[in-house]
């Protein structure tokens, strides 16, 4: 090989590089230019914005009309809360990664996991929380007034980002103290956990809610059969205040019915992402499971829409501005 043409290859390897002037540790630039990236980030794109859209939706929902404030739409709320933060920091986060050299430096891509991290915990302890809101509704009925108020699903749901962050904290200790410990090269954003603590991670925030999920609305699932039967069974003379009970009764098996909805599509996104992940799957295999994992927080909005008249109500009253007259907060909702 020539001088010349030596120097041409270097600087077609410097223009490569994410950094040109570092040739020994910089990064290549990463390469989307197959019809098959363009596509899977234009998906993830609109993913994200629907996604923001929708639980903003929810989010104004629950938090305007005073109707709304129950204690299983409060945590219908701090659902709605993580499921946007995945919209608006995870999917741009991830897209950013995967298509740019990473410009922000070490701190800020420690900083940017540890939230997406605390966000991803939260989410499931979100859900483990509507479905023991659920247990408690069905198969506890007569306590469920004194256990589960809205001042205590308030205090669950701060419970729940509490033990989040704490517990990211714990496992992003070395990554916090250490910014850039786990990136190969310069213009990387990656974080890699030790096996050990990627076990860990994963029994705790994964296996572990989502057999207490399952075992949750079995038990649910179980009670509101036997309950559907037996309210058929009655006749039509009853007493209206069994009437009343009656009635609060299937309000309160539509909503675990429901919430149910909102378990098993979040079990169907969630599982092949993670199964992927620990069997080190390919990158095109890990990008199909991301959609799906992506797609659960845009879902969520589109399911309470399908099942709750409160919800569309509510989006109708948000979107033709009738929350700009006075007193509009005050409108019922429920009937």
């Amino acid at each position: 090989m020539t001088e010349s043409s030596g120097q041409r290859m270097e600087i077609q390897d410097g223009a490569e590089l994410c950094f040109p002037q570092l040739l020994n540790t910089s990064c290549r630039k990463p390469t989307s230019h197959r019809l098959q990236d363009v596509l899977l980030h234009i998906v993830m794109s609109s993913i994200s914005v629907l996604t923001i859209v929708l639980n903003l939706l929810v989010i104004i929902s629950v938090s305007y009309f005073r109707q709304l404030h129950t204690p299983t739409n409060i945590l219908l709320l701090s659902l709605a809360v993580s499921d946007f933060l995945v919209g608006i920091v995870l999917l741009p986060g991830d897209i950013y990664v995967q298509t740019q050299c990473w410009f922000l430096g070490d701190v800020m891509c420690s900083l940017i996991n540890y939230v997406i991290y605390i966000v991803l915990s939260a989410s499931v302890g979100n859900i483990v929380l509507v479905s023991a809101d659920r247990y408690v509704a069905i198969c506890h009925p007569l306590h469920y007034p004194t256990r589960v108020n809205v001042t205590k699903a308030r205090l669950y749901v701060f419970l729940c980002w509490f033990c989040s962050v704490f517990y990211v904290s714990i496992v992003f200790k070395d990554v916090l103290n250490q910014p850039g410990i786990t990136n190969s090269c310069d213009g990387q954003c990656k974080i890699v956990f030790s096996k050990i603590v990627f076990v860990t991670d994963l029994v705790l925030s994964f296996i572990a809610p989502v057999v207490a999920i399952i075992l949750l609305y079995v038990r649910v699932f179980v009670v509101a059969v036997s309950q559907a039967h037996a309210m058929r069974s009655h006749t039509a003379a009853v007493t209206h205040q069994h009437s009343v009970t009656l009635s609060t009764r299937k309000s309160e098996l539509k909503a675990a019915r429901t919430l149910g909805v909102i378990v098993i599509v979040f079990l169907i996104c969630l599982c092949p992402y993670y199964c992927a992940s620990l069997a080190g799957a390919s990158t095109y295999s890990v990008n199909l499971t991301s959609i799906m994992f992506y797609l659960n927080s845009c879902l969520n909005p589109l399911i309470y829409a399908l099942f709750y008249p409160w919800f569309r109500k509510a989006v109708k009253h948000i979107v033709t501005l009738q929350i700009l007259q006075p007193g509009s907060c005050e409108v019922s909702m429920l009937k």
